[in-house]
């Protein structure tokens, strides 16, 4: 079976290049040489690796089928590929859909279809981006992995329903990878560190290795290769200190936990300088939870309550922009997320406020609250305990009918009371209690 690391003298050639062509495992970055190559190893993703799961068995029976695999980037996509193909003693052959064309998949395919035929080993055929092959390209895939020729593993960023077409999609499995949590990529930096990657006995101070672990979004790569940098800028032998972590990674250690304090101040900051249709103020505090690697379905939700707690029908629209912001954060997830949340900030701050909704329902609940609840009038009731006497307003001009539908108790009860930023549902309600003869 082709090797699919280097690093074995029996597979590598005269310039200590392994037979892919790539360089020695040794020269290759931190997170390569890390590369897990058991699922033992293999860090995160429990929702679909976990016990008894169907594509835990697949892989530890060699019996994968084709698949898609969509997560952001350093989730685990490569990597799972090459141990599916290892457990399953199979050939990997792996391109990128940047690059590679038509004339390279059938290459690939016609070195599977030799294996074949000369040993009858498998072939795993990993295509990295594959949402950047258009229609032609990957129909060309589709005889190899209809007979089985060659197990297709894409992988994508995108979300594969939108772009990879439906003939492929029917062939294959897709699963879907979450970004690595903190506790994830921090396992990582420790077994890169126990392991002597980054000089024996390094001392990396503990404050670094949380802010990599905590501002690397997830991403496996991007956390080990800081890590490496941030040894490498040290000097050899040297301890390293936070600083040398953000140079390596580009940023600033942020005071923001979010289990803690902080973490209830800045989303309480967000909300009153949403509500005071700030949206400078309001896209800051956005960008310091998202940099402090706060879940985005917790800003989204409060977003969400926002939108009819301080802007309620003086901009219903609000609710529709608010809702459509939390269903791209389930869709597409960071960090193409940040876009919707923006959109969703802005939209918000600048949007007219009012109160009058969340007034509503407090004076209604606190009416309810003193005075109890009173059964519906019988007109009002279910049809079979109707008194028969309801009155449709649809059988009415103007569809408004003057019946009372309030119980006796609670008959004149006011509870919405609309502002100056409602002044169109203020002169409806108006006309309705008029002609209803409830002014």
């Amino acid at each position: 079976m082709e090797r699919l690391f280097g690093g074995d003298e029996a597979e590598s050639g005269p310039t200590g290049r392994d037979r892919t062509g790539a360089a020695p495992l040794a020269d290759a970055p931190l997170a390569t040489r890390l590369r897990p190559h058991t699922l033992e190893e293999f860090v995160g993703q429990e929702q679909l690796l976990g016990a008894g799961s169907a594509l835990r068995r697949a892989i530890e029976e060699g019996t994968p089928r084709s698949m898609i695999l969509h997560g952001p980037p350093g989730s685990g996509k490569t990597t799972l590929a090459r141990i599916i193909a290892e457990t399953s003693r199979a050939a990997f052959e792996e391109e990128s859909a940047v690059a590679a064309g038509r004339a390279e998949v059938r290459a690939v395919i016609e070195r599977a279809r030799h294996r074949r035929a000369a040993t009858g080993e498998p072939t795993v055929f990993f295509l990295d981006e594959i949402h950047r092959f258009n229609k032609a390209q990957q129909d060309a895939l589709l005889p190899a992995v209809e007979d089985g020729l060659v197990t297709l593993i894409g992988a994508t960023t995108e979300n594969p329903y939108f772009e990879v077409n439906s003939a492929l999609l029917s062939r294959s499995s897709v699963y879907e990878l979450q970004a690595l949590g903190p506790a994830d990529v921090r396992t990582l930096l420790d077994r890169a560190l126990s392991r002597g990657e980054c000089g024996q006995d390094r001392e990396v101070a503990e404050e670094a290795l949380e802010f990599l672990a905590e501002r690397s979004s997830g991403d496996a790569r991007t956390a080990l290769n800081a890590l490496e940098l941030a040894c490498e800028t040290a000097g050899p032998g040297q301890p390293v200190a936070l600083a040398h972590a953000e140079d390596a990674l580009q940023r600033r250690a942020l005071l923001y936990d979010r289990q803690a304090d902080r973490h209830y101040d800045t989303i309480s900051a967000w909300i009153k300088a949403t509500r005071g249709s700030d949206p400078d103020a309001s896209l800051y505090y956005l960008a310091v939870m998202l940099e402090g690697g706060e879940d985005p379905r917790f800003i989204v939700r409060r977003m969400v309550v926002l939108a009819s707690e301080d802007i309620g029908n003086a901009d219903p629209q609000a609710l529709v922009v608010a809702t459509a912001a939390a269903a791209a954060v389930e869709h597409v997830g960071l960090p193409e997320c940040q876009f919707a949340l923006a959109q969703a900030a802005i939209y918000l701050s600048l949007a007219p406020k009012s109160d009058a909704a969340k007034r509503a329902v407090f004076a209604a609940r606190g009416y309810i609250g003193e005075q109890g609840a009173s059964p519906p009038p019988a007109h009002l009731r279910s049809s079979t305990r109707s008194d028969g006497e309801y009155d449709n307003p649809h059988r009415r001009a103007g569809r408004l009918s003057p019946q009372e539908l309030m119980p006796d108790a609670a008959i004149g009860a006011r509870f919405y009371e609309p502002d100056e930023a409602e002044a169109v549902l203020r002169e409806r309600l108006e006309e309705i209690r008029r002609e209803r003869g409830r002014s």
